[in-house]
């Protein structure tokens, strides 16, 4: 369970760059896998008490849910 969250987490976050970067317009959906990442890596960071990671991640998501509000607001 932990490699499934720790790949899953790691390729979300590496096609939230891609979309991004590309600037195509997919933006939002970016900033969605990005918060996705961050809750897989959280969980996973958080198992196996990796605090740093977690603090890393926590601050991920919110720039996701700030990235997606202002994308929509």
């Amino acid at each position: 369970m932990n490699k499934i969250l720790e790949w899953s987490g790691v390729i979300t976050a590496i096609l939230y760059s891609i979309l991004v970067a590309f600037n195509i317009g997919l933006e939002f959906i970016g900033f969605f896998l990005l918060l996705i990442s961050a809750l897989l890596l959280g969980f996973w960071s958080y198992k196996l008490k990796y605090k740093g990671i977690l603090l890393l991640q926590l601050f991920y998501a919110i720039a996701a849910l700030i990235g997606m509000y202002r994308w929509f607001g």
